[in-house]
């Protein structure tokens, strides 16, 4: 069970942080495990849970734009910039 979406992404355990992904439709990568993809409709996001922040890239039309995101963010916060798009 997750803590309310109010929460900042570090006080999500790891187990949390994945189980937030998978219910948001995002497929961990076979070779990282701290890599995930989540397919929107229009881009697909490419999500890394680095040391000290939460790294997303959007891919869309062959381009990339990237942003990184403190994990002292609240998890719906996060979720919505994600949604939104570059």
């Amino acid at each position: 069970m997750l803590p309310p979406s109010t929460t900042p992404l570090n006080r999500h355990s790891l187990n949390g942080l994945e189980s937030w992904l998978r219910q948001l439709g995002a497929q961990r990568s076979d070779d990282d495990r701290c890599r995930w993809t989540w397919v929107l409709s229009g881009w697909t996001n490419e999500i890394l849970l680095a040391q000290d922040e939460l790294r997303v890239t959007w891919l869309k039309d062959g381009q990339s734009t990237s942003c990184c995101f403190s994990y002292g963010l609240s998890r719906s916060d996060v979720e919505a910039a994600i949604k939104q798009g570059p």
